[in-house]
């Protein structure tokens, strides 16, 4: 399990919205890098201590550049001391890590996001030096609370990670854009036969596509080599991305992987992975994907996506 701390003004939306991330596996809030060593929520003012969360998370479920993406989708990166109504030092804006090994991508999304602001963000980029956990009545404050105050929209969680939108079109459309094979496995939950997918043995750095809708499933430097005649990836490319259903066809108990927003069959997810990447094998039909390589997003609209390289 990795940690990342993350202020983003009142700590209770923060907590709210992050407790719904895949791949989240707990969350605190309180108080971080003020002048002092102890402090409380009353005496934030004197200590300069800002309103923070904690998020313990597994990297192998849901990646640190997802993570950091929604946190600038939920805050005002420009605003100084405020969020939301929320005014006052307690209420910047920050990112602080324990792991010197986070700096490289929390560095390259901090660039990232200035660059598509195109102004210089004033949101704290600094180790942590002391967390403070705040008092028992603000931990998972929404969830003993639901009609309390919030000034993140909760069901953003629902919003993708990039802004475009990925949509399918009708069957008939489909019909005739898809082969006969890319139909039957994306609609019918049909299987290509192993070993023959140009994307099994493939090694190339890039991203790899939906052929139904276009959008992204899984990126390369997930993919491995199972042996097992399908392509095979660690994880997707995001949480938002596929969806899991109970499959007992077959006379097999699997959990079947469908991409979320068109629910087109991609395979299936095993637990025999490598250990050291969380064990999961998602083995996909390579004729559910097209690949896009990676020096050339920006030229077929994915440019977003070199973020997460």
């Amino acid at each position: 399990m990795r940690k990342i701390y993350l202020a983003g003004g009142c700590f209770w939306g923060m907590q709210g919205y992050f407790n719904k991330i895949l791949g989240v596996i707990n969350t605190t809030v309180g108080y971080a890098n003020g002048i002092t060593s102890n402090t409380s929520y009353r005496e934030l003012k004197k200590t300069d201590h800002v309103e923070t969360l904690e998020i313990e998370y597994n990297s192998n479920l849901v990646r640190l550049e997802e993570l950091l993406l929604r946190f600038f989708k939920l805050i005002d990166p420009l605003s100084v001391n405020k969020q939301g109504g929320d005014i006052g030092r307690q209420y910047r804006t920050g990112i602080y890590y324990v792991d010197p090994t986070d700096i490289p991508i929390i560095n390259k999304v901090y660039d990232f996001v200035e660059k598509k602001i195109g102004s210089k963000l004033v949101v704290e980029n600094e180790p942590l030096r002391e967390y403070i956990l705040a008092e028992d009545y603000h931990q998972n404050y929404l969830d003993n609370n639901p009609d309390g105050y919030c000034h993140i929209n909760l069901n953003a969680v629902k919003d993708p990670v990039f802004y475009k939108i990925y949509t399918k079109p009708e069957l008939n459309e489909l019909r005739q854009k898809l082969s006969q094979l890319e139909f039957d496995i994306s609609q019918n939950s049909a299987t290509e036969r192993p070993f023959t997918s140009e994307y099994e043995k493939f090694d190339e750095e890039g991203i790899y596509i939906n052929v139904v809708t276009g959008e992204p499933l899984f990126i390369s430097h997930d993919k491995f080599d199972a042996g097992c005649g399908w392509p095979s990836f660690t994880r997707p490319i995001l949480t938002e991305t596929v969806n899991f259903y109970e499959d007992n066809s077959h006379g097999m108990n699997r959990i079947e992987v469908k991409s979320a927003k068109d629910l087109a069959h991609l395979g299936h997810v095993f637990t025999d992975g490598p250990k050291d990447k969380g064990s999961l094998r998602y083995c996909i039909n390579g004729s559910i994907l097209r690949f896009v390589p990676k020096s050339k997003l920006e030229e077929y609209g994915y440019g977003d996506y070199i973020v997460l390289f």
